[in-house]
């Protein structure tokens, strides 16, 4: 245990010490293990993302995710009428690469779009910032206009434009639950200060009233749908003030969240009694979020029926849902796998790299089963009437 790391693990437990009830939510534990300011995975300088650390995202494949992405934005700009400014907010923007292959490929197939862009990030983070700093202002010789900016910097409807994240919601903190005595209880965290394992968990009532509303508001009944005594699983109540933040900030335009998991019937299946929690670190998954303090990633899926629904209640608009293989399918991936083909090159190694990371995208049993999901706010009939490009069903 390096000393950050033993200074987080002080700190939870002193925060579980001083609670009253000398026990803290699972979310306020997860919290605390990612974004604490000083000691949290995400605040660190030592978050390893990549294809050789604790995980990686779709932009570590290559520039095709970000530039099929800007063919996506660059309709949306068309549909709303070429607004100027047009706003691209990304919420979590990793190491920035995503952001960096959107601008280059816009400011080179589109550079009317990217003319009156202006790309905003909105990261809690401060060593990401740092990072994203690093890669993305090299990109301001060529005029993109780029800022950083919290909530709270952010008027009410000031954006014209897309809100977008990639894997960002799956790391909001969660709220854990278990059916007890054909009850629901909440799972809290506790000091274990005579064990290895200096923290431990107990089942108590739950915290607020909100999770059991959740399920009401996502249609699952848990204590009469024949839920076996024992069941686990998450709530993320986070993610829901999330989508009512966002759609807050909106005035015209677009949301689109890209992430995994499920509607909320497959979700919260009775087959999946221990929920969908994962700690990845050095690039093995796990689910024992009590290790590695500090120094792993904590996820869960992600429930889109409560998007959707939360959604609706913030006056967003459905738009689609689909899985991100055909998303990027529909945007032209297909063709770009097709053209390798066609390529004449001495450099045999580098093409079948590029082409596993082109087929990694739309690989149904890994990124290509993620959930796309666009949700539109103040677009008139007309615009409305205007399907996407990405959720057109792709010509095989």
């Amino acid at each position: 245990m390096d000393e950050s790391n033993r200074q987080l693990c002080e700190i939870i437990a002193q925060q579980i010490a001083e609670s009253p009830h000398k026990r803290i939510t699972f979310a306020e534990y997860m919290d605390l293990a990612l974004y604490h300011r000083q000691h949290g995975y995400y605040a660190t300088n030592q978050v390893n993302i990549g294809t050789k650390g604790d995980f990686f995202t779709s932009p570590h494949l290559g520039a095709d995710f970000g530039e099929l992405l800007a063919e996506q934005f660059y309709e949306m700009w068309e549909i709303l009428g070429k607004p100027a400014p047009f706003q691209l907010v990304e919420m979590g923007a990793g190491q920035g690469l995503l952001a960096a292959d959107v601008l280059k490929y816009l400011h080179k197939h589109y550079f009317d779009c990217f003319e009156v862009l202006e790309y905003i990030i909105v990261e809690k983070a401060a060593a990401l910032i740092e990072e994203q700093k690093h890669i993305l202002l090299k990109l301001s010789r060529f005029g993109a206009n780029l800022r950083w900016c919290g909530w709270e910097e952010m008027p009410a409807e000031s954006i014209t434009g897309c809100f977008f994240s990639n894997e960002l919601v799956d790391a909001l903190p969660v709220h854990q639950f278990l059916i007890k005595d054909e009850q629901l209880k909440e799972i809290y965290i506790t000091n274990n200060p005579d064990s290895p394992a200096l923290f431990k968990e107990e089942a108590g009532e739950l915290s607020t009233p909100e999770i059991a509303k959740y399920f009401e508001f996502v249609g699952i009944d848990l204590l009469g749908g024949g839920y076996e005594d024992g069941y686990r699983s998450e709530v993320n109540l986070a993610a829901l003030e999330w989508m009512q933040t966002v759609a807050n900030r909106l005035q015209r335009g677009y949301v689109l969240t890209i992430d995994y998991g499920y509607l909320a019937e497959r979700y919260y299946s009775r087959q999946r009694r221990e929920g969908t929690l994962q700690c990845y670190y050095q690039h093995a998954h796990h689910n024992d979020p009590y290790i590695n303090v500090g120094r792993q990633d904590i996820t869960a899926h992600v429930d889109f029926t409560a998007l959707q629904r939360q959604g609706a209640l913030c006056r967003l608009q459905p738009v689609g849902f689909v899985q991100q293989g055909l998303f990027l399918m529909a945007l032209g991936l297909g063709s770009r796998i097709a053209a390798l083909s066609n390529m004449q090159t001495q450099d045999i190694s580098s093409l079948l790299r590029r082409r596993e990371a082109l087929h990694q995208l739309m690989n149904p049993m890994g990124l290509g089963n993620f959930g796309v999901l666009i949700q539109s706010k103040g677009l008139s009939e007309e615009e409305k009437g205007r399907s996407l490009k990405g959720l057109s069903v792709p010509v095989m």
